[in-house]
């Protein structure tokens, strides 16, 4: 097998590819705000709210995009999105009282995830819908609603372990939803709870990306509709949930070289690709491969809003014609959750290289100013290469690993080189990627590495103040318009504003 480096090259759309050929201004954020350092892009949000809107009006279907609000802790990327048309997903009361204060008002809002009293009553109280999991929350969102006299409270009944006609598609246990064989008994509660809930709908929400698990549920809510309209209800809507995912890696070649290359390692065939051999879950016991990577398909050939539509376009598993054109017949809206895929391309995180070692054998040990926590990339499977950001002012060597271009490694004379990655934390386990990662030349101390894509769960969702070490503060940038005097003064990538991120507001011009 070929020692060529092993890159993982992200993909980039034009907004973070420019950010990060600006080297001058990443760095100076930096020196202002300290490392780890969180900088999101709130306008990729709106274009990606805009591709899945796109993919309705393709299949003539009237719904709504709801944002999923546990992908970010972003203020600056909720504010956005109550500028748009889509709704928000609320899966706490914090998140519901954010999202409120963000701009958005009950009737774009939907509750979903574990409910306590409180989480229900603010949701009745505001107007949201409640996207219910089974009869106790159904009959607590009732009784919240006759004791506080609160206007009728819309419901989405969310289902699960839906049957499929013809060879059964095995589906992920899950704690989330009511079975769908237990339909009746949902809908006989329902008809001594009408004067305080109004089901608007039914769905579901898989931990999965198997398109063929969502197209048996899919079909199962389409049953569930059908059943509800004989017993007198009057559904509109169906939720597909979320699962869309994102294209992490810009080439699919690479993903499959690195994924092949990972199994001749743990064979025992070509050297580690990781750090002390790790598998990635894959084992060898007596001779024999076992396991499976326990990766995010970092590759996606249809991701976000291409997902949908895909989706949308597949034959029904027993009725055998499209979802799209069966949920139109239906006279139902869709409803669609989507996370991780409308932050897409929303944000990065930058950390400064503060230690360079070359002197352990092995690959080079590259000591940033954060930590595993920060950047939870492979904590959720993710692998893809950070971007160097010289601290020289000058752009990056040329190659795959700056995803400035798609060929093959140039870099300086000494060429590209396989790191490992450790954090600032006194623990071994404190690696911020496992595999060695390759970059075009060895960074030095002062340099930046910037991940690429964390705005979807890797940059909030594991971060700590373990060791007292400070968590990544968090700035939203803009392009500045093209003529202004703030262009004029930019550099390679143009002229950025930014604004810490809990001061952004659609309305009003960062600066900086």
């Amino acid at each position: 097998m070929s020692d060529a480096p092993l890159y993982l090259e992200p993909r980039l759309t034009s907004g973070p590819a420019a950010l990060l050929r600006s080297g001058p201004f990443l760095h100076g954020l930096v020196d202002a705000l300290g490392s780890p350092l969180n900088v999101v892009l709130p306008e990729e949000l709106e274009r990606n709210a805009e591709a899945f809107a796109e993919v309705l009006r393709r299949h003539r279907l009237p719904g709504r995009i709801w944002f999923a609000h546990k992908a970010t802790g972003s203020s600056a990327l909720v504010r956005h999105a109550a500028a748009t048309g889509a709704g928000l997903d609320a899966a706490s009361v914090e998140e519901l009282q954010h999202a409120l204060g963000a701009g958005f008002t009950g009737d774009r809002i939907m509750a979903t995830g574990p409910k306590d009293p409180a989480f229900l009553w603010l949701a009745a109280r505001c107007g949201a819908t409640v996207n219910a999991d089974g009869p106790g929350e159904l009959v607590a969102a009732a009784r919240l609603v006759r004791t506080y006299g609160l206007p009728r409270l819309r419901v989405v009944l969310r289902l699960s372990e839906f049957g499929a006609a013809g060879p059964r598609t095995l589906s992920r246990p899950t704690r989330f939803g009511t079975p769908e064989r237990n339909l009746a008994r949902l809908v006989d509660l329902l008809d001594t709870l009408g004067d305080a809930l109004e089901p608007v709908g039914v769905g579901y929400h898989l931990d999965t990306t198997s398109a063929d698990e969502k197209a048996v549920a899919l079909e199962g809510c389409l049953r569930a509709v059908d059943e509800l309209r004989l017993r007198g209800f009057r559904p509109r809507a169906i939720d597909v949930g979320g699962g869309f995912g994102i294209s992490y890696l810009a080439h699919a070649a690479q993903w499959e070289r690195w994924t092949s290359a990972l199994t001749e390692a743990v064979l025992g065939r070509r050297g580690p690709l990781a750090w002390g051999g790790y598998g990635y879950g894959l084992r060898v016991e007596n001779g024999v491969l076992k396991g499976a990577p326990a990766l995010y398909p970092a590759y996606r050939p249809a991701a976000g809003a291409a997902y949908l539509d895909e989706l949308l376009s597949r034959p029904a598993p027993g009725l055998g014609r499209p979802l799209g054109t069966l949920l139109l017949e239906s006279l139902c809206d869709l409803y669609a959750e989507p996370g991780r895929a409308l932050v897409d391309q929303c944000g990065l995180t930058l950390g400064r290289v503060m230690e360079v070692r070359d002197d352990a054998g092995g690959p080079p040990r590259v000591r940033l100013a954060l930590n595993a926590g920060d950047v939870g990339l492979e904590e959720h499977g993710v692998l893809v290469d950070p971007v160097l950001v010289p601290r020289d002012g000058g752009a990056a060597p040329a190659g795959p690993a700056t995803g400035t271009d798609t060929g093959t490694a140039a870099g300086t004379a000494a060429g590209p080189v396989g790191v490992h990655l450790m954090g600032n934390l006194c623990l071994e386990a404190d690696l911020i990627t496992r595999r060695t990662v390759f970059l075009p030349r060895l960074p030095r101390p002062g340099d930046l590495l910037a991940f690429p894509n964390t705005a979807g769960y890797c940059m909030d969702f594991t971060a700590t103040r373990a060791q007292r070490q400070p968590v990544a503060r968090k700035v939203a940038v803009r392009a500045a318009a093209a003529g202004t005097a703030a262009d004029d003064a930019g550099g390679e990538g143009g002229a950025w504003r930014w604004c810490l991120d809990e001061q952004y507001w659609p309305v009003t011009e960062t600066g900086g």
